[in-house]
């Protein structure tokens, strides 16, 4: 992947026009049969995989007719880029001059990735013969394919590409592949051209969000190469993965080229997905602010600036939400996270200037937060509505809602703006009526209620959605901010956390395995989800549950050596046994964004920083217990320069590289 291009095979390499085989590119499949002969037999692939997020590399061996012994003269190499190029080069070991017939085998449908995405592909176009290629053409646009060196022969009506290549002993002869799409009419930016309509919901389980046009080179990086030495090695290749399945996605904004964000996931949500990008950037922040700047910035430019009931939200789908709950807004969760992250954005070093131009919109999402909660209905309580305006009150909601008003109080001191009191002030009545409202007394010793319906019912399903209530927020001088928990519950919940209900033993599952309507492959009823799970490891680490966090830690690890250190975004939640490994789930983005920043914030919270850099200070409070041996973090990034930290077997911390005169806090 490197958005707004992918590609996509099997492990031969071979593009069959079957499943989700194909070139891709702004959202449409521009090849979707590529296969090579040679001596008119398919290579026998004997290896096939990915070398970088954008790139796979497949190796075969060719046998020609009357060919004596068991050693292959002819060996094939095939180097596919996601750009839309491809090298196909035979290398030949023979003592003599070899000539090798070779057929390429070309065909598109221009289908949409949503509509291939859940079986509903095109019929196959037409080719025509383009200089040294082939064309396919359909209402708006059209695919073409250029070859060097050209062919000797093009059969346009059966797709055909043709080469007589003469391999002098021990030489090779590459044939480049080159795929382009071109649109008749451009309209805006990351929508279909004209004459094409892209369908506002494609029928399966997910949304497909618009892919954005490319526009120019791939961006650089947002973030700082950092870079991870683990006892465990496979932490340092589950960084490494996880870094670039991120830079795959990323994507830069239409409206604002210059800002960038990171896309949801492949195939489901390839464009910007509001809540999971913010999630992404604020879990990228150990790495710098650039990403958190971008989102940011583009996501402001989304929200809703008339005035009216839902003036300062910012857009977002509808979410299934599992058994027992209508769907939830993923725009409510984006709006509430925007001030977060600009919060802890600042704190970890964003830029005063940045700052400032952002606070507007930040100030617009507190504003609606205050409004929403102050509605009149049947019953409201003063929780905030999830979908707003009739409910119900999700658990998870009001911790996103409290940890936001809290840190937005902080943005408003910063400012010297108005409205931090009564932010302050309504989290204060939030935590006080959660504890009596939300938390349900059992013989077990209690546990949140997943969620209130819209007449104050308690619905007491226990879910991974709970692990968000330890996520507070980053406060000044290392603090975290109170949680609508106290000790006792943060305590009770941390045991949920880590008993078997929960931990499969690969990640915490959506849904509890007691509970009714529990499945394994449940998108939010037992799926397990890489993101809660680094919530949940990174909010128990804070909490000072070295155990349980260690424990949900290795769980993730394990599962992703499974994965070949690409999580997908869930798995199913099968509890582990000691012959097991993880079990795929069929619909899950893979790669996906909040699982790739998931897994670098599991490690990262192991090293517990918590940077004050407005400040200048910074705190370091790794888990005691070590629970991946010693770690190296090289890399990262406090106030815009590298920082470096180093966690010995017995969980202390060594700063060992950071910006002049930041300062290491109590």
């Amino acid at each position: 992947m490197a958005l707004p291009g992918l590609a996509v095979s099997s492990p031969s390499g071979q593009l069959t026009g079957q499943g989700l085989d194909g070139y891709y590119r702004d959202g449409l499949r521009t090849l979707s049969h590529c296969e090579v002969r040679a001596a008119g037999e398919e290579p026998l692939v004997v290896q096939g995989r990915l070398v970088a997020a954008h790139r796979a590399w497949f190796v075969g061996t060719v046998r020609r007719v009357g060919e004596r012994g068991p050693d292959p003269d002819i060996r094939m190499e095939r180097l596919r880029s996601a750009d839309g190029s491809e090298q196909i080069t035979f290398r030949s070991s023979a003592t003599r001059p070899l000539r090798l017939p070779v057929e390429i085998r070309l065909g598109t449908d221009l289908a949409e990735l949503g509509a291939v995405a859940v079986g509903l592909g095109g019929t196959g176009l037409r080719a025509a013969v383009h200089g040294s290629g082939l064309r396919w053409s359909a209402p708006g646009a059209h695919a073409v394919v250029a070859a060097t060196p050209a062919p000797q022969d093009v059969l346009a009506s059966a797709g055909l590409l043709c080469w007589e290549l003469d391999l002098p002993p021990g030489g090779h002869r590459t044939i480049e592949l080159r795929v382009r799409l071109d649109h008749d009419v451009d309209g805006p930016l990351g929508d279909p051209p004209a004459g094409r309509r892209r369908p506002s919901r494609i029928p399966g389980p997910r949304t497909q969000a618009p892919v954005p046009r490319a526009r120019g080179d791939r961006p650089p990086r947002p973030w700082s190469p950092a870079r991870l030495e683990c006892d465990d090695h496979r932490a340092d290749d589950l960084l490494a993965g996880s870094l670039d399945d991120l830079y795959g996605l990323l994507i830069r904004d239409s409206a604002g080229p210059m800002d960038t964000y990171v896309a949801g996931g492949f195939p489901w949500r390839c464009g910007l997905a509001p809540a999971e990008a913010l999630w992404t950037a604020r879990m990228l922040l150990p790495l710098g602010t650039g990403l958190a700047v971008g989102t940011l910035r583009a996501l402001a430019r989304t929200q809703q600036a008339t005035p009216g009931a839902d003036f300062g939200l910012i857009p977002g789908a509808l979410r299934d939400a599992g058994p027992h709950a209508p769907p939830g807004c993923t725009g409510i969760e984006a709006t509430l996270l925007f001030p977060t992250v600009l919060a802890e954005a600042r704190r970890w070093g964003l830029p005063d200037q940045d700052t400032e131009r952002l606070l507007p919109a930040a100030e617009r999402c507190l504003h609606w937060l205050l409004s929403t909660t102050g509605r009149t209905g049947p019953w409201h309580g003063g929780y905030v509505p999830d979908p707003a305006p009739g409910g119900p009150y999700r658990c998870e909601t009001q911790a996103h809602a409290h940890r936001a008003a809290l840190l937005g109080a902080d943005l408003l001191d910063t400012a010297g703006s108005s409205g931090a009191a009564a932010l302050r002030e309504w989290a204060a009545d939030l935590r006080a009526r959660f504890r009596t409202d939300f938390w349900l007394e059992d013989r077990a010793g209690g546990r949140p209620a997943a969620l209130l319906t819209g007449d104050g019912r308690p619905l007491p399903h226990l879910g991974s959605t709970a692990a968000h209530l330890l996520d507070t927020g980053l406060l000044g001088g290392g603090t975290l901010a109170p949680g609508l928990l106290d000790a006792a519950g943060t305590d009770q919940l941390a045991r949920l956390l880590g008993g078997p209900a929960l931990d499969t033993g690969w990640g915490l599952r959506g849904l509890g395995a007691k509970e009714s309507g529990y499945n394994p492959f449940g998108h939010r009823s037992g799926a397990v989800r890489v993101h809660e799970t680094a919530v949940a490891v990174a909010g128990l680490a804070a909490a000072g549950h070295d155990k349980a966090a260690g424990a949900l830690a290795r769980g993730v690890l394990d599962a992703a050596e499974g994965f070949g250190h690409r999580l997908p975004e869930m798995y199913a939640g099968e509890q582990r046994t000691a012959d097991g490994a993880p079990v795929p789930h069929p619909a899950a983005c893979r790669p996906a964004a909040v699982a790739a920043a998931g897994a670098a914030q599991i490690l990262i919270a192991l090293a517990g920083l918590r940077p004050d850099v407005p400040a200048g200070t910074v705190t370091v409070r790794p888990l005691g217990s070590a629970p991946l041996g010693a770690m190296q973090f090289t890399g990262l990034s406090v106030a815009g320069q590298p920082f470096a930290v180093r966690i010995s077997r017995l969980g202390m911390g060594m700063v060992e590289a950071a910006a002049d005169g930041l300062q290491l806090g109590s």
